[in-house]
């Protein structure tokens, strides 16, 4: 490995799977009381440009590699893409209106690069960026803070076929592209993150190939996790130098929760070896400015790092206002006795193609208890795991759930109404858990529902719904559901009811 990169190591990462945890919850936690947040946490829903806006065709948009990927048969459900999607592009103002009725308080959106940037080079295009205005004002004008996300999987079709995120050009395309954002919407918008589950792109992406571009190179997703984590910090600086200084930068990282299936070992190593992957690789950079030394030896016989040059890692470590956590479900691993083949166990999709380089001696376990309909094992406690752990790993440094949510077999009754209980229950929970973690010292600011509206879920199609609004996709009606009503009550009042509460 290059000198640089051998001298900046860090072994100092807070260790998540050095005991079990406990899932008994705290009395804080009581499903018999009602908990009250502080006056001004935010209370959101999520959304991203592909999944929900359509009109991939009009104002210059050019194809992202979700277009292509979705276009090629076999890679999404149904053959299912988003070229109308939820058709969000056009009416963004029935759907903050509807933000508006439920009581929301914040809105979590992204920006489709190709819609701004059509060759992800150069100017940007002024009528895509009018999107973002009408839609920014629309927010601004119904009470409800913007949160902006640059990147959230949609890459220019044209710098995938320049090499993609494993070529490093394309962080400084990316930070140019922040720049355009940034100067267009910072002077409304204050809440901006830069990338949106790096860990998804560099690994789905590049390893599996269970989403777009659809790679299965071990080496090319190293080499894009580097890139991204490098893009990040060239793109927060490029904001800072154009958006006022009051503006909040961030990235949102899925953060694993993962658990060790004993304490042999053998499996406490599996876990750290995993970790790193999915945590430390782009934690360690991003907020201690180095990469865990236990990561360059997991990975070695895939690559020895040569592509981080000297400077990089500094550039990655850009000071942050914040840091989003996206949470869904924990992970249970253990030491295999010899080399796993076959589809991976994960909870990321069936591939023969394992997202985890050099992790080919890592077996993944299907966690105990109630699931989703993703398949996901229901763990409130981890929520409050991970929190706290990174209220160790970045002191001080305030913390938003910018994603967390479930997919449910939700369908109209006779009457049209869309009744979740299971989905209000597992909200229920899980902000109990945030709650847990504020009256233990965490610094959590805001919580972002995933989703606001059901929409393509990427290589599951239409097929999986996580929207607290049931979308009719044959006519793109818009149904809130309970869960809706529910967690609208929750945001005016700023107080989660007991658990069993329909209001």
């Amino acid at each position: 490995m290059p000198d640089s990169l051998s001298a900046s190591v860090s072994t100092a990462s807070s260790s998540a799977f050095d005991s079990t945890p406990s899932t008994t919850p705290s009395p804080s936690s009581s499903t018999a009381s009602s908990l009250a947040f502080p006056p001004a946490f935010l209370w959101g829903s999520a959304t991203s440009a592909y999944q929900i806006e359509g009109a991939v065709r009009e104002d210059g948009r050019t194809p992202s590699i979700w277009d292509t990927f979705s276009h090629t048969p076999g890679k999404t459900a149904g053959g299912d893409h988003g070229d109308i999607a939820v058709d969000h592009y056009h009416r963004y103002r029935q759907d903050v209106a509807l933000m508006a009725e439920l009581g929301l308080s914040a809105y979590r959106f992204s920006v489709s690069w190709s819609r701004v940037q059509p060759t992800g080079r150069g100017p940007a295009v002024q009528v895509g960026l009018d999107f973002y205005r009408r839609l920014v004002d629309e927010l601004l004008a119904h009470g409800i803070t913007p949160a902006l996300t640059l990147y959230h999987w949609d890459l220019p079709q044209e710098l995938e076929d320049a090499g993609g995120w494993p070529e490093r050009d394309t962080a400084f395309r990316f930070a140019e592209y922040a720049q355009l954002v940034g100067e267009a919407l910072g002077d409304r918008v204050e809440h901006w993150i830069t990338l949106n589950e790096p860990w998804c792109s560099a690994f789905l992406g590049y390893g599996s190939g269970v989403h777009a571009p659809g790679r299965t190179d071990p080496a090319a997703s190293l080499r894009a996790a580097h890139h991204l984590n490098l893009a990040h910090g060239l793109g927060a600086s490029a904001l800072r130098a154009a958006m006022p200084a009051r503006n909040q930068i961030a990235v949102s990282l899925n953060s694993a929760v993962i658990r060790p299936l004993s304490q042999d070992p053998a499996d406490l190593a599996a876990a750290r070896k995993i970790d790193d992957l999915a945590n430390g690789i782009f934690h360690g950079p991003m907020l201690h400015g180095a990469y865990p030394k236990t990561l360059f030896s997991a990975t070695a016989s895939v690559t020895d790092w040569p592509y981080v040059r000297d400077g990089d890692l500094r550039t990655i470590n850009a000071p942050l206002n914040a840091l989003g956590l996206n949470y869904y479900t924990p992970a249970l691993v253990s030491a295999s006795p010899g080399t796993v083949d076959g589809p991976r166990a994960d909870g990321h999709g069936a591939s023969d193609h394992s997202p985890w380089p050099g992790a080919d001696d890592v077996l993944f376990h299907q966690t105990p208890g109630e699931r989703t309909e993703m398949g996901w094992t229901i763990d409130p406690a981890g929520l409050h795991e991970l929190i706290m752990r990174y209220t160790r790993e970045a002191p001080g440094l305030p913390l938003y759930i910018t994603e967390n949510g479930a997919a449910y077999d939700d369908e109209p009754d006779a009457d049209g109404r869309v009744h979740d209980p299971e989905r209000i229950a597992y909200l229920r929970a899980h902000l109990a858990e945030v709650h847990r973690a504020l009256t233990d010292g965490a610094d959590v600011r805001g919580y972002y529902l995933w989703s606001l509206m059901d929409n393509f879920e990427w290589a599951y199609g239409y097929g999986k719904r996580f929207g607290a609004v049931y979308v009719d996709y044959a006519t793109l009606e818009r149904t809130p559901k309970s869960s809706a009503r529910w967690y609208g009550e929750v945001a005016r009042t700023g107080t989660l009811p007991p658990a069993g509460s329909t209001a």
